[in-house]
């Protein structure tokens, strides 16, 4: 219901009791006479000044009340003396600072309009002393009465302006601090995504392994056995075998050194596009024995990881032709068409039915590599038509 005054805005607080202490020394200096009149202006100013410690800040009836009180003590002061006519100026001030923070702007312009008539009733009901001319005397009253007037407009308009700035200060704080724990946020879940992307990948470089190198080892291990079986009674049926061991050795090889491929951070390390690309097709073309047709035509530079994102996408489509297509023709093109740059893998396999292969890792990878980067992911095929998958790239998206 209340709360401590100015806590986060000292120089107010400090200006309030600037004002007070003018008052309790315009009562006591100006002219001074110790008498119960006296203590009791102070009184009234010290519990005054008191209550500014504690401002209502939740319900209109105890927000009026309050106000009502600091207009009685302000009352109270001009009653017990002719000569505080200028405390009753201090105090009304001070109460209209006070209404800044206590109501909104109708509530605010409401004290400082019964402050006004509060001060000129005092003011105007004094009577005229003796002796001196009464158009002077009223003329000096109106003077200050303006006076009072333009000095309370120019206090609430400040007030207000110093509130209002110390708000947006702390709303831009409160958004800076928000700002920071999205960053976090962001970061965290970012850090999560990776871990689960890298989770998948080493998962699916798991498998590969194990369904690749695994049987092939197991293979060659059923050979060397054999070879040894039939050694001495059928030396040239354990050569074969031998040799067949070999062979079966060299792909093992192979699978590894494409394994180690995959978990390079930087598949390309330095080379060109172009170049990374080329040596792939001549890695599968040592594999398989066929000659990939291609067309590279990219007349600008990429960014990093796009050109990391187009070579693990021509990766794992050779890897997926040369495990499971049983083709005899690839055909890879990769250049620039409109505002877009076009990627196509196309063989003349075996093919598969895309709505029958849900599950598989590596389509899903380059998928989500396209999508990473703003791209669209085509994949075209029907079982014994071949495949082709095509990834379109817009410019705009990859070059910022």
């Amino acid at each position: 219901m209340f709360r401590l005054t100015y806590r986060s805005f000292r120089l107010l607080l400090y200006l309030e009791w600037l004002l007070l202490v003018t008052a309790v020394f315009m009562e006591v200096l100006l002219p001074f006479s110790l008498c119960w009149s006296l203590l009791l202006r102070v009184l009234a100013i010290a519990v005054f000044g008191l209550m500014g410690f504690l401002l209502p800040t939740v319900k209109l009836g105890t927000k009026l009340l309050y106000t009502v009180i600091e207009f009685g003590f302000i009352w109270v002061l001009a009653t017990q003396s002719e000569l505080s006519t200028r405390s009753v100026f201090l105090l009304c001030l001070v109460l209209v600072m006070r209404s800044c923070l206590i109501f909104k702007r109708s509530g605010q312009l409401t004290v400082l309009g019964l402050s006004f008539i509060s001060y000129g009733t005092i003011l105007l009901s004094k009577p005229i002393v003796p002796g001196k001319f009464p158009i002077i005397v009223w003329d000096w009253r109106l003077s200050n009465l303006l006076l009072f007037s333009l000095t309370l407009i120019f206090a609430l308009l400040l007030i207000n302006a110093l509130l209002a700035e110390r708000q947006s200060r702390e709303q831009l704080e409160i958004a800076h601090r928000e700002l920071e724990i999205t960053h976090q946020q962001l970061q965290q879940y970012a850090l999560r995504i990776e871990d689960q992307a890298t989770l998948q990948e080493r998962n699916r470089i798991a498998r590969e392994i194990h369904d690749g190198l695994g049987h092939t080892l197991s293979a060659q291990a059923i050979q060397i056995n054999n070879t040894l079986l039939f050694w001495e009674s059928n030396p040239d049926k354990s050569l074969t075998f031998l040799k067949q061991a070999k062979q079966q050795g060299a792909e093992a090889l192979l699978e590894i050194r494409r394994s180690v491929s995959v978990l390079r951070s930087n598949p390309l390390q330095g080379q060109s596009l172009e170049s990374a690309i080329k040596k792939l097709l001549k890695d599968f073309q040592q594999t398989t024995g066929i000659e990939p047709a291609y067309k590279i035509d990219v007349p600008f530079s990429l960014p990093t990881e796009v050109n990391t994102t187009l070579y693990r996408i021509v990766q794992e489509s050779l890897t997926n032709i040369y495990k499971h297509a049983q083709a005899i023709g690839v055909t890879i093109q990769l250049q620039q068409q409109a505002q877009k740059l076009n990627l196509s893998i196309e063989d003349n396999g075996k093919g598969f039915d895309p709505n029958q292969n849900t599950t598989g890792f590596g389509l899903q990878g380059m998928r989500e590599r396209a999508l990473a980067l703003g791209g669209q992911f085509h994949l075209q095929s029907q079982p014994g038509t071949g495949c082709r998958i095509y990834v379109s790239f817009p410019l705009s998206k990859l070059l910022l």
